[in-house]
């Protein structure tokens, strides 16, 4: 695990836009089994990548979109390991990734970026691709 002051900015990044911080499989859980709707989850990470393009990526494509998902949520691999692994089951069948970006509609899985479609992107390259995901789906 990660010392949470090294990682509160980067907790910080995403919810202070809006992001719900999942700490527990049961908040993980109820908020996907339970939520009508589209529902982004973005497994955070201490990593560069993470921090260079997926949170920046992120938090551009939800302010650029015109259709966003109707709940914005995170977990953070390495620190709240209990709801990173239960986003996960969720996440299956890709196998985990950090960072990585999906988007659940009705509980159901519909897109999933993964890590390897993160590294060596910029982050207007990954906000391009998720605004016309949300044009899509959400």
């Amino acid at each position: 695990m990660y010392p949470e002051h090294l990682t509160a900015p980067m907790k910080e990044e995403l919810v202070a836009d809006g992001f719900q911080d999942l700490k527990t499989a049961d908040e993980v859980s109820s908020l996907l089994e339970n939520e009508k709707g589209t529902v982004l989850v973005v497994v955070n990470s201490v990593c560069g990548c993470a921090a260079g393009t997926a949170r920046p990526g992120v938090r551009l494509a939800v302010k650029q979109s015109s259709k966003k998902p109707d709940v914005l949520s995170t977990v953070f691999a390495g620190v709240d390991q209990e709801a990173t692994a239960k986003a996960r089951e969720f996440m299956l069948p890709y196998p985990p990734s950090s960072p990585s970006i999906a988007l659940f509609k009705d509980g159901e899985l519909v897109h999933f970026v993964e890590r390897h479609h993160i590294e060596g992107r910029s982050a207007d390259m990954i906000a391009s691709h998720l605004v016309a995901v949300f044009e899509e789906i959400c």
